[in-house]
């Protein structure tokens, strides 16, 4: 049995995105927001729930401009607590993206929260992001997790979006034997250049037989009419506006079309 299906009860999963909004300190945060942050994110985990997702990723999208690698102690304490309400409100199987890369933020999170698993945007490597440089820290959080959260799974992001390479772009292939050989992530996700762009059928087939048996999930640009052909080439996905009021990413999740969108992706009609 792969830990996909151990963990979240099938191995084609669909991981539906909770954006938290801007927490209190960042640029846009509201210093007595909490509680209206925790409101929201209680709905868009039920939501997500009953449309029939099989797990929610809870990542602080409304903090912009990001640190690069070290959040704030405040922001882990929020995303602590907002990420065990997303457990409790929609009982589901809860993972942590702490944004743009904080790969010990996101596990010591899923470690007192009760999360799952941790996304990691740059995990081995180097990126050029808009944070600047941006380094994996492999070595690191793999004995973090060893020492705090043994049971939390690591998903590593390959050529995450809004990122360039330092230098000449290595074959696809190659850079996720490094994430998976090397890095031992437990996940592999590829997505396009940027939200709500796509990552390309043949990236998806490149990463999946590099990764030998790792699951690899489509993490960006995924929709209704696109899931089910992606998923002839992926593991699982990742999917946030697809399932938005409108279409928007800032927007509440929307049950019904996390129902459509669910639907689509396992075969129906919808």
């Amino acid at each position: 049995m792969s830990w996909l299906e151990e963990v979240l009860g099938t191995t084609t999963p669909v991981i539906g995105v909770v954006h938290v909004p801007p927490l209190p300190g960042s640029p846009r945060g509201e210093a007595d927001g909490l509680p209206g942050i925790l409101d929201r994110v209680r709905r868009d985990a039920a939501a997500l729930a009953r449309g029939g997702a099989d797990a929610v990723l809870v990542e602080n999208y409304g903090d912009a401009p990001y640190h690069p690698t070290d959040v704030p102690k405040h922001v882990v304490a929020f995303m602590t607590r907002i990420s065990a309400a997303a457990r409790e409100a929609g009982g589901l199987p809860v993972g942590v993206n702490v944004l743009r890369s904080d790969g010990a933020a996101a596990l010591a999170v899923a470690s007192a929260a009760g999360g799952r698993f941790v996304r990691v945007n740059v995990y081995v490597g180097a990126r050029v992001t808009d944070q600047g440089v941006v380094e994996g820290r492999a070595h690191e959080l793999q004995r973090l997790r060893r020492r705090v959260a043994p049971d939390v799974h690591l998903l590593s992001d390959v050529r995450v979006k809004h990122s360039s390479p330092l230098g000449e772009e290595r074959p696809l292939g190659l850079e996720v034997e490094d994430v998976v050989g090397r890095g031992r992530a437990d996940g592999v996700i590829v997505t396009g250049d940027s939200t709500g762009r796509p990552p390309k059928p043949d990236q998806l087939r490149d990463a999946r037989r590099a990764a030998a048996g790792v699951p690899v999930l489509a993490g960006s640009g995924v929709t209704r009419e696109s899931a089910a052909e992606i998923l002839e080439e992926a593991d699982g996905v990742i999917v946030g506006t697809a399932v938005k009021e409108g279409g928007r990413t800032e927007a509440p999740v929307s049950e019904s079309r996390v129902r459509s969108f669910v639907e689509a992706a396992r075969g129906g009609d919808g």
